[in-house]
């Protein structure tokens, strides 16, 4: 079994068509969906990948039929029913059936994915500048985890993969650096980590907000600022955070190689810690 889903109170196995035409959510895209990981006999941070889902759809004008306790207790489930090792994709869906460009708040329906997705390893990725940038707060839904977001980031992924890449920096309106396609960014400049300041054009991430939390914890001076083009280009160090991936370093910015560097490799050691509750 490589795929499950829960709806309507069944557990079917696939991919079961569920969307239809006249769905709101089909045609005019008012859909949020989170996303969780389970991996190694352990589930990081699932609380919080619920309560996101929940916010994410009260933040797309619709009322979660569901609360993230309930979300939580049914994903739990789900990964049950899979091997104790699996490498799962845990991915909670809320989206309006009906209304006029705007959702029907009460129609508003749940249902929960989870599938197989092995980890990416950990050998480092490229990344390059990309060409398209985050809306502003004011231009799209920045504070939802909407499916809306991503065929710009598809745009600035796929950009990247045909330069011989494999993610984009995005940066935000004001041409500052946002996060990559698909995962926040760190970078680390003689000693310090720093990561984007939130603004409003992104998702500050779940998994981001641990790495912060866990280096501070450490001892270790984590800063969120304003982070130039430049900057990213002339860091010690970069790595990327995501639920994709978890913690995974750059090794390549444009064409300037990197290695893997201390803080990076902490904040690595760090995470998988915390997964497996050994802080």
């Amino acid at each position: 079994m490589d795929s499950l889903v829960y709806l309507d109170g069944e557990w079917i196995e696939g991919n079961p068509p569920v969307l239809g035409p006249a769905t709101l959510a089909t045609w005019l895209g008012a859909i949020v969906f989170d996303g969780a990981r389970a991996f190694e006999g352990t589930i990081p941070d699932l609380d919080q990948h619920c309560q996101r889902a929940i916010i994410s759809t009260a933040a797309m004008g619709m009322e979660a039929p569901i609360t993230a306790q309930e979300i939580e207790r049914i994903a739990r489930e789900g990964v049950a029913k899979f091997p104790a090792d699996a490498a799962l994709y845990i991915k909670p869906i809320l989206w309006a059936e009906e209304g006029w460009i705007y959702p029907d708040p009460k129609s508003t329906r749940f249902m929960l994915h989870i599938f197989s997705a092995p980890l990416p390893d950990a050998q480092g990725i490229g990344i390059c500048m990309s060409s398209y940038r985050r809306p502003a707060a004011d231009q799209a839904p920045t504070d939802a985890k909407a499916a809306c977001h991503y065929p710009n980031a598809g745009r600035a992924l796929r950009e990247a993969q045909q330069r011989g890449f494999d993610n984009a920096v995005v940066l935000d309106p004001d041409r500052m650096v946002a996060e990559l396609a698909t995962a926040n960014l760190f970078l680390a400049k003689g000693g310090v980590a720093i990561t984007p300041l939130p603004n409003g054009t992104f998702l500050a991430g779940i998994t981001r907000s641990r790495v912060i939390q866990l280096l501070r914890d450490a001892g270790e001076t984590v800063k969120e600022a304003v982070v130039t083009p430049k900057d990213l280009l002339e860091a010690d160090e970069i790595w990327s955070t995501g639920n994709h991936a978890k913690v995974v370093p750059i090794t390549r910015i444009e064409d300037r190689p990197l290695q893997p560097g201390p803080l990076y490799k902490k904040a690595r050691k760090l995470y998988w810690d915390y997964a497996h509750g050994r802080l």
